[in-house]
């Protein structure tokens, strides 16, 4: 069985990360797709977001699986891994605890270029054979890039009381509704 694992915030999950999770499978670069929130950032600090509560976003991210389809799942193991989450390290637990799986790694052209800042990314393309993503506005991938949607603005729009259609799954936007989104990123 080959998995392609997702990582990800998922602060909160949108359309084009359901949109990539369907283009691996459909292009068969595996066989399942393994979304995966970050539990701790290791970038923390460094960009301008604060993260809901990891079991809401774990949360939101399963609504967004479920309408996918059986080939699609969450996985919280990074929950259980010390902090901060290092992507070859998520992989390499992944990899122990399902021995009859071969993993490989979803990653966006967008961050292709940040690569020489991860913790051996070396061992991530050897043992773990990244499906590289285009993206919008970054050279790179290979293939058509996905639209330029981010969390960051889907946040912003629904701080401000937008519905951002079309850029949520209902289920995922269902979720969203039941929560104080003030407290996980309002001034604070």
């Amino acid at each position: 069985m080959r998995v392609a694992v997702f990582g990800g915030s998922f602060n909160p999950p949108h359309i084009v990360h359901a949109l990539v999770a369907a283009w691996v499978r459909w292009t068969a670069a595996a066989d399942r797709v393994w979304f995966v929130p970050v539990y701790a950032h290791p970038f923390e600090g460094r960009q301008d977001k604060r993260l809901a509560p990891f079991a809401r976003r774990v949360a939101w991210t399963r609504a967004l699986a479920d309408t996918l389809g059986d080939w699609a799942s969450v996985s919280a193991v990074e929950a259980d891994l010390p902090a901060p989450s290092y992507t070859v390290d998520t992989l390499d637990a992944l990899a122990r605890a399902h021995p009859e799986a071969r993993f490989r790694l979803v990653v966006g052209a967008d961050v292709l270029g940040q690569t020489a800042a991860w913790k051996d990314w070396g061992r991530i393309l050897a043992h773990y054979d990244p499906v590289v993503v285009g993206r919008e506005g970054y050279p790179g991938g290979g293939v058509p890039p996905f639209p330029a949607v981010s969390s960051t603005a889907i946040r912003a729009q629904l701080l401000a009381g937008e519905a951002c259609a079309g850029l949520l799954p209902a289920a995922v936007r269902a979720a969203l509704d039941t929560d104080d989104l003030r407290a996980f990123w309002g001034p604070g």
